[in-house]
């Protein structure tokens, strides 16, 4: 499936519906498309290679806001029920149990296989 993205400010709670297998938290784009975090701006094409295909697991893309409005221990994204403490962040789920998680460097070594074993 075509690797989705939010396009206005979520909230965290709808999430929980969201019927995507993956969500992927990412640093928001500044005017001119880009991201303020360099550690999401590192694996950003192996995020597209691995989501966005015809074959590729559903997944969503999920801007947590510029780098003020993350910084803050206040950012809806860190508290329940995603408890995301570190950009980029993906999460596993199915319906509404998450099954694991890949924070920062993690992705890079073992994204294939976590995104190529979506059965639970």
């Amino acid at each position: 499936m075509p690797l989705h993205e939010t396009t206005r400010v979520v909230d965290p709670v709808a999430l929980v519906d969201a019927p995507e297998e993956f969500l992927i938290f990412y640093s928001s784009r500044d005017e001119n498309g880009r991201m303020w975090c360099p550690d999401c701006r590192a694996v950003e094409a192996l995020i597209k290679e691995t989501f966005d295909k015809e074959d590729g697991p559903t997944s969503l893309i999920v801007y947590v806001g510029q780098r003020p409005e993350w910084k803050t221990v206040s950012n809806p994204f860190r508290g329940a029920p995603w408890n995301v403490q570190a950009i980029p962040t993906i999460i596993k789920r199915h319906r509404d149990k998450e099954y694991g998680r890949l924070v920062e460097g993690e992705i890079r070594e073992q994204l294939s296989s976590f995104a190529g074993n979506t059965a639970v």
